[in-house]
């Protein structure tokens, strides 16, 4: 109990559509209906713990055409945002000030607990998952990786229409993701679960055509699925896109798990020493040796 309220923690999702709920409020944020107030409490959110100068959120809301009154404006946004926490998590719009959303010197602050945001539990997950996966621990690399990948329900702060600021903090969440899933394919490879993963790495490999580490393992899987013609495909439309969008030809990385598959090397079989994207084209990418030049033996 604080000033007579009961109090209720509060939790932020952004990974997908942007939620504020407490266990009697399943999501407060819908309360707002104009745009710039849910920005504000996701870009708050994305900067949590803190200082967000105001002239970074006039640019995140207004672009390069802030209004005159751009304080006023903001301190009245910032005011709807402290009401809205103040009814869900049972605080003064004081001690919500005071405490959760603070003013600071040239900005605003969004106080947050460990836990709080679906974001920080994700790279808690993944971060183990990797660690994990780097000792060797293949079935609690999976396992925790699938846990944080469970969290994400969708793009990012899909129902935002987001800024410049917004819009790098989204990049950077995607590549995470993009990163956490990588590493719980190539735990499903050391696991032999290859069988798994054609169906996902289809959709991945659709959804970035260029990136050749996630190839290899798409090609990988259907190669241990005895789906090589298959493989061969992957690594023609790879090709196909490289050239034709940036005018570049796949790693000698790349070719030489081409040419691996292309003569059946017992080393793509499960059970090498290798299975993720770089250490697969680690293995197969030395350029082809230069064949040494003749020299005629002299009579003896």
């Amino acid at each position: 109990m604080i000033n007579g309220h009961c109090t209720e923690r509060i939790k932020i999702q952004v990974l997908g559509s942007l939620k504020l709920a407490t266990s009697e409020h399943h999501n407060i944020v819908d309360e707002l209906t104009a745009p710039k107030p849910r920005k504000i409490i996701a870009l708050l959110a994305m900067q949590a713990n803190h200082v967000v100068p105001t002239a970074a959120m006039a640019r995140e809301l207004w672009g390069d055409n802030p209004p005159a009154s751009v304080q006023t404006t903001l301190q009245t946004y910032v005011l709807q945002v402290r009401r809205l926490l103040s009814r869900a998590s049972g605080l003064s719009s004081r001690e919500i000030a005071r405490r959760i959303l603070v003013t600071k010197f040239g900005g605003y602050q969004l106080n947050l607990r460990h836990g709080d945001m679906d974001v920080h539990e994700f790279d808690r997950l993944a971060a183990e998952g990797r660690q994990a996966l780097a000792d060797g621990h293949d079935e609690a690399a999976a396992r925790l990786l699938t846990e944080a990948l469970a969290l994400w329900s969708g793009p990012p702060l899909v129902d935002i229409q987001a800024g410049p600021l917004l819009e790098a903090e989204i990049r950077r969440l995607e590549e995470n993701r993009l990163t956490a899933l990588m590493q719980r394919v190539d735990a499903k490879l050391r696991l032999a679960l290859h069988h798994e993963l054609p169906g996902e790495l289809a959709g991945l490999a659709a959804q970035y055509p260029m990136n050749e580490n996630l190839h290899a393992q798409y090609m990988l899987s259907l190669y241990r699925c005895g789906r090589c013609p298959d493989a061969l495909e992957v690594f023609r439309r790879l090709r196909e896109h490289l050239v034709g969008e940036l005018g570049l030809e796949p790693s000698l990385r790349i070719q030489g798990l081409h040419r691996a598959m292309l003569t059946a090397d017992p080393a793509l079989d499960h059970g090498a020493d290798f299975t993720d994207g770089n250490l697969l084209l680690d293995r197969f990418g030395a350029a082809p040796a230069a064949p040494r030049p003749w020299v005629p033996r002299r009579a003896s």
